[in-house]
């Protein structure tokens, strides 16, 4: 069974072992975070704080726009886009790993404490019902502090994530 996880587009760009999964993946990615890989590739500023780290994160954000704008790929992007909250059909990167593109909408029910990715993050999570992957420590203190109703589990789980998870029956102890 695919294990599915609501991501920002540039962490898979950005963590080369999301690319690798023990098991079948779908990331499910707001359509703002990948508008995101747009603005981090064309803007001058540095991703990652080594050049060569930088450099090969720009590279990969690179080609990620490019899977995104294959003709296929765009024309189902295309077709989730016509409707609130749509699931784009599977964008298949390889037999283990596929993106679905969700035309989130940011209705500023958690816009005090959370920038717009990461409330659309939130809502995309609470409406699919499925867990975040974050690398951002203060982001996940943040959701546990706000008593956000979404799992998330930090970058360093993500093995754990993929192979055995938490129930949502773990969590009602």
């Amino acid at each position: 069974m695919r294990r599915r996880f609501v991501i920002e587009a540039v962490m898979v760009a950005s963590y080369g072992h999301l690319l690798v999964p023990s098991r079948p993946v779908d990331y499910v990615l707001p359509y703002s975070s990948v508008l995101e890989l747009y603005e981090m590739r064309d803007s001058g500023e540095p991703v990652m704080d080594n050049p060569e780290d930088d450099r090969h994160v720009k590279n990969k954000i690179s080609e990620l726009i490019e899977f995104f704008e294959e003709p296929l790929n765009r024309k189902k992007i295309e077709k989730a886009l016509q409707v609130p909250w749509r699931e784009s059909a599977p964008l298949l990167l390889s037999d283990t790993i596929q993106f679905t593109v969700v035309n989130a909408v940011d209705n500023a029910q958690y816009g005090e404490m959370f920038d717009p990715i990461e409330t659309e993050l939130i809502l995309t999570g609470m409406k699919l019902n499925i867990p975040l992957l974050s690398d951002q420590f203060e982001y996940e203190d943040r959701l546990i502090e706000a008593g956000v109703p979404v799992q998330v589990y930090d970058i360093e789980d993500f093995e754990f994530a993929v192979e055995e998870g938490i129930s949502a029956d773990d969590l009602r102890v």
